[in-house]
C-alpha cells in the first residue's frame, strides 16, 4: 500500500481491518489530523476513533458498496444466462450455472418438506452471493486498496474488500434468515402454534398446572436456540472469513517472499470460500424447512 513503508507490522494490519466508514461527527469534534470541526458534519473517518465516535448510524463503504456490486453482478450474469438457455445441452459457462442450480435445487428437495416458491430461489441467491463475497479474499491484499488509494489521492485511505469480513453483513445475512423463520413459522402455526413452540417444548406434562410451572424453563430454553440460529450462521461466517483474510495480511507482511506462502494458502482458501457458503445455505433450508413444521 502506498503508506507500507510508514507503518508498523500492528499498524499495517489494524489499517486493512478498519472499514471505510461515512458517518456524522459533532460540532467542535477534533480530528485525527488536529483539525476542529466548527459545525457538525458527514464525513469519512480518518482514524478507527473517528469511526467508532460516529456511532450507529454510520455506514462501512465499502462493504456496503462491493456486496451491492457483487450481488447486481449475480443478478446480471445468472439473468444473461437465463435468457439465452436452450432446450439442447448447455455449454461453457452455461453449464456451470446449470451445474450450480441443480446441485442448490437437489438439497432443497431433499431437506425442506414444506411447499414454498421461495426457499429455492433464496437458497440459490444465498450459496451464489455468499461465493462471490468470499472469493474477494483471494485477491491481494493491498492491489484494490492501493487502487483505491490512488483513485482519490488519499494515501491513507481505509479500503476493505471482503464483505463477509465484517460482521454487518454477515448479521444482516442471519437476521434476513431469522426474519423468514418467524414469518413461516407464524404463517404455518399461527401466533398460537408459533407461542405454542416457544413454551410447551422441550418439557411436557397432561398435568396443567405442572405445565404452567414449565412454561418459564421452557421459553428460556426455546428463546436461546431460536436467537442462537441468527447469531451462529453469522459468526460462523465472519469467524472464518476474517481470521483467512488476517493470514492474508500476516503473508503479505513478508514482502517479496509473501509469493509461494500466499499461493500455498490461496489453494487452500479456494475449498473454504464454496464451503462455508454451502454451510451457510443448508442451515438456511434447514432452519426453513422446520419452520414450516407443522406437528
Amino acid at each position: 500500500m502506498a503508506a507500507e513503508g510508514e507503518l508498523t507490522s500492528n499498524e499495517y494490519i489494524q489499517h486493512h481491518l478498519q472499514n471505510m466508514v461515512f458517518g456524522k461527527l459533532p460540532a467542535s469534534y477534533e480530528r485525527a489530523d488536529g483539525q476542529v470541526l466548527q459545525e457538525s458534519a458527514w464525513t469519512l473517518a480518518h482514524s478507527p476513533q473517528e469511526a467508532k465516535d460516529m456511532g450507529f448510524w454510520s455506514v462501512n463503504v465499502d462493504t456496503l458498496g462491493w456486496s451491492i456490486f457483487l450481488g447486481c453482478l449475480f443478478c446480471f450474469v445468472f439473468h444473461r444466462v437465463a435468457k439465452r438457455v436452450s432446450e439442447g445441452a448447455p455449454s461453457g459457462f452455461a453449464n456451470f450455472v446449470e451445474m450450480m442450480v441443480e446441485v442448490v435445487d437437489k438439497n432443497v428437495s431433499d431437506i425442506f418438506h414444506g411447499k414454498s416458491n421461495v426457499i429455492a430461489p433464496l437458497a440459490l441467491t444465498i450459496f451464489v452471493w455468499v461465493i462471490l463475497m468470499n472469493i474477494m479474499d483471494i485477491v491481494p491484499v493491498d492491489w484494490l486498496p492501493i487502487l483505491a488509494q490512488t483513485l482519490s489521492g488519499d494515501p491513507h485511505l481505509y479500503f476493505k474488500v471482503v464483505p463477509t469480513t465484517d460482521p454487518n453483513i454477515t448479521f444482516g445475512l442471519s437476521i434476513g434468515v431469522f426474519v423468514l423463520i418467524i414469518f413461516y413459522s407464524i404463517k404455518m402455526k399461527g401466533i398460537g402454534g408459533f407461542i405454542g413452540e416457544l413454551t410447551l417444548h422441550p418439557f411436557n406434562s397432561k398435568n396443567i398446572f405442572v405445565q404452567i410451572l414449565f412454561i418459564p424453563f421452557n421459553f428460556i430454553l426455546e428463546g436461546i436456540s431460536l436467537i442462537a440460529k441468527p447469531v451462529s450462521l453469522a459468526l460462523r461466517l465472519f469467524g472464518n472469513l476474517y481470521a483467512a483474510e488476517l493470514i492474508f495480511l500476516l503473508i503479505a507482511m513478508l514482502g517479496y517472499y509473501q509469493f509461494p506462502f500466499h499461493f500455498v494458502w490461496a489453494v487452500f482458501h479456494i475449498l473454504v470460500i464454496p464451503l462455508q457458503a454451502f454451510v451457510f445455505m443448508m442451515l438456511t433450508i434447514v432452519y426453513l424447512s422446520m419452520a414450516h413444521d407443522t406437528h
